[in-house]
């Protein structure tokens, strides 16, 4: 099967009363993969983060940015994935060598590597002077319904969330998608059962997305009256850059500089979000204390 762009489509349905969106993820999601080494069920867990993330930075404009934290008790650690309004997306887990048996379903086990104990935190850059954020408990750990959780409590809209991530024998990322439907003011009760039931029909994320459907078809057979507003590419991005990291060195401080530099021939920094390494020789941490030192 050839190989599809990663991108989300925005609408909506019934008159305005309901918001959708659908997104494809499998090159980012593998991207991520590749970079982080992750086994099978960290990239599910990681996976269905990027592909939640990605949905809520598109309902954010400009310059505006998030960073969604899943914090449970299992063995996975901790998720991050930072999404913004143009479509870029990055992210990690603590613990990428996780791998369980399948769950009774005979799916990944997202939920045992994320627990079902902890907290899910969305803290929003909007250009003011303090950040948004919100936190909700974990409620499943599966992470579909974590999300669906946090827009009815924190943001008070009743949605539907899907996450999926398909993996491979060889560990590759197969397909990875989502979506998120949510219903606005205005809807009759016969209404809300309906987009439920319909919802609560549609088959896996993974088994759509696998079989070649297009977004514009799962997004159609949840809402029949669907209209497609406009549409983004999705891509893995990192924003962290030599001078970023050098800046970060110098901000430890004169005394973290100079043990650094009596203990170590070479410093090695590594980006948490895309594994990237930067390596400074003593010369340069020389150059990076009078920085410090200034």
């Amino acid at each position: 099967m050839e190989k599809k762009q990663d991108r989300l489509i925005r609408g909506t349905a019934m008159e305005g009363r309901v918001r959708a969106f659908a997104i494809r993820t499998t090159e980012l999601v593998e991207e991520l993969r590749r970079r982080h080494d992750t086994f099978p069920t960290a990239t599910a867990a990681l996976g269905r983060t990027v592909t939640a993330a990605a949905m809520m930075g598109a309902m954010l404009k400009g310059e505006e940015k998030l960073t969604v934290q899943v914090k449970g008790d299992g063995p996975i650690g901790q998720v991050v994935a930072d999404a913004n309004a143009k479509g870029e997306v990055r992210g990690y887990v603590n613990e990428p060598h996780v791998h369980l048996p399948s769950n009774h379903l005979g799916k990944l086990d997202v939920a045992g590597a994320v627990g079902t104990t902890g907290f899910i935190n969305i803290t929003k850059d909007l250009g003011l002077k303090e950040p948004y954020r919100g936190s909700i408990p974990i409620v499943s750990g599966e992470l579909g319904e974590d999300f669906t959780y946090y827009f009815a409590k924190s943001e008070q809209t009743p949605s539907a969330v899907g996450l999926g991530v398909l993996v491979n024998e060889d560990n590759s990322v197969i397909v990875a998608g989502g979506f998120i439907i949510q219903l606005l003011p205005g809807l009759n009760d016969a209404e809300i059962t309906a987009i439920e039931h319909a919802v609560g029909a549609l088959p896996p994320v993974t088994s759509l997305l696998d079989e070649g459907l297009e977004l514009e078809e799962m997004l159609h057979r949840m809402l029949p009256d669907v209209q497609v507003l406009d549409e983004m590419d999705i891509h893995f991005r990192c924003q962290c850059t030599r001078e970023r990291v050098e800046a970060t060195l110098i901000s430890l401080g004169q005394s973290e500089l100079e043990q650094m530099i009596e203990d170590d021939e070479q410093v090695e920094v590594v980006c948490h979000f895309c594994n990237e390494a930067f390596q400074f020789d003593k010369d340069e941490l020389q150059q990076l204390l009078i920085q410090a030192k200034a």
